[in-house]
């Protein structure tokens, strides 16, 4: 069996010349080398010495930075010109995801530019990115074996990256150990955003790239189309699953096979339902249930599983641990620990179902009625093929906007998702929003301020007039920023 579409793996390595320790690339000067893959290698540096680089575009930079960084430099001298537009794209996708979602558990972005080394003709014109400096991996933590306490946390911390990732638009689409890097702290840092897509609504668009090792059934045999492959949140979910399986199986993965292509022939035949799947029984049985989960064989199974509600669970089981441990002290603590880990437990329990229980408690009104200037609105999907579904497809959900004076897009979208048919509630009107064109060419500047259920990340948020069919007698908003 062969990778789909030409598929490259993302750990082969295309090493070109390597820069020199002591070699200076505008106010650093490199010290080793970290690693290479792909089509970059990372060099570790610290602050150059003498006058800063003609070059430099913030001197701050220099003077108020880290000790050490890292440089990923990305040559694109000697590749066919198709190569090099993917690598100044893998370069672009991470500047943009640095520099619009900033997170404690992302690696940070210092600056990028490109680099000037005409005694180097080979990297000459690389493109350079400064980052944060880790002090390992992942993949080197399992090397060494992990400990026991360690591991909760580890898989704790990748769920909060991704769930901060999702959250903002985007999918890393090539998440492993060597991509899960730990700071001096240990705290735990996704990198390694070269892959990374922005989503249009539920899905983007990326190159036919991966770890073979962690791709999921679908995209074995996904159709390459002019923009690339369709990715989605749950294909790092899916990921997430052979991480937590390598964490508590010693590196282990659940897909036999010598080779990441034999083990891809295992996951197809998962994910056609001719095989089983089989972890490792080191694996507790609590983690076991959770990557199980994550490594549902299809798109629509593990959807629900999203970053957040396994974060809860998470939260929840190590809340349980740790109230067993206070078990043992004084009886006075017991009644109040077991109400701390119910309501955890509740709150993880809730994280996947929240949505579909809450949306029909919004309200019981039927749609246009009004109480008390509040309307009863119903949800409206232009497209025939969600309309008919009952089953609340991922793929049919639409989104609310967070401000409707921006930009209808991905970045402006709150985490509660509506669907065709749901009733909302609406206390308000604006008729000069940001115009939104829906699939039927339809366009609106109209938006109406709607009411989220409890729980909901944001109390309230705005429905394009192009979703709904319905137009109640309702006053118009204030200005937006004081409507909460």
């Amino acid at each position: 069996m062969t990778p789909p579409h030409g598929l490259r793996d993302s750990t082969e390595c295309e090493r070109g010349e390597l820069l020199p320790p002591g070699y200076r690339v505008r106010d650093w000067t490199v010290t080793g080398v970290i690693g290479a893959g792909g089509w970059s290698t990372v060099y570790a540096a610290r602050p150059a010495e003498g006058p800063p680089d003609r070059g430099s575009r913030d001197p701050a930079v220099r003077s108020a930075g880290p000790a050490d960084v890292a440089l990923k430099v990305m040559p694109t001298a000697g590749y066919a010109p198709r190569q090099a537009r993917r690598i100044v794209e893998s370069a672009r996708r991470e500047v943009e995801l640095g520099r619009r979602a900033g997170h404690p558990r992302l690696i940070g972005l210092l600056d990028s530019f490109v680099l000037a080394a005409p005694d180097r003709p080979f990297l000459d014109g690389a493109l350079v990115l400064v980052m944060e400096r880790a002090a390992g991996s992942l993949r080197e933590l399992l090397d060494a074996g992990v400990a026991e306490a360690d591991r909760p946390r580890l898989i704790a911390g990748i769920c909060e990256g991704l769930a901060h990732l999702h959250r903002s638009g985007w999918v890393h689409a090539d998440l492993k150990p060597e991509n899960v890097l730990l700071a001096t702290d240990r705290s735990v840092k996704l990198s390694d955003f070269g892959l990374a897509t922005e989503m249009t609504g539920t899905h983007g668009y990326a190159p036919p790239l991966g770890t073979l090792d962690y791709l999921p059934p679908e995209r074995w045999r996904a159709p390459l189309g002019e923009l690339g492959v369709q990715v989605r949140p749950s294909a790092d979910i899916w990921a997430l699953g052979i991480v937590v399986h390598e964490v508590f199986a010693s590196g282990a993965s659940p897909f036999p096979g010598a080779t990441p292509v034999a083990r891809g022939a295992a996951v197809q035949e998962y994910g056609e339902g001719r095989a089983p799947l089989r972890m490792d029984h080191a694996v507790p049985e609590f983690w076991r249930a959770l990557a199980a989960d994550c490594l549902a064989p299809t798109h629509a199974a593990r959807a629900p599983h999203t970053a957040e509600s396994l974060l809860a669970r998470i939260a929840a089981e190590r809340g349980a641990a740790d109230q067993g441990a206070r078990g043992t002290r004084a009886g006075r603590l017991r009644s109040r620990a077991r109400a701390a880990v119910l309501a955890t437990a509740f709150c993880a329990m809730a994280g996947g179902t929240l949505w579909s229980d809450a949306a029909r408690a919004i309200s019981s009104a039927p749609p246009g009625a009004t109480s008390a200037g509040v309307a009863a609105i119903r949800v409206f999907n232009e497209e025939t093929g969600c309309r008919e579904r009952l089953d609340r497809d991922p793929q049919c959900s639409l989104g609310l906007a967070v401000d409707p004076l921006r930009q209808y897009t991905a970045d402006n979208v709150v985490p509660t998702r509506v669907w065709h048919g749901d009733v909302l509630s609406a206390d308000c009107q604006l008729s000069q929003g940001s115009s939104v064109i829906d699939e039927a060419s339809r366009r609106s500047t109209r938006w109406f301020h709607v009411r989220l259920p409890r729980g909901s990340t944001t109390p309230t948020a705005w429905l394009p007039a192009v979703r709904t069919k319905d137009r109640p007698a309702l006053p118009g908003c204030p200005h937006p920023t004081t409507v909460r």
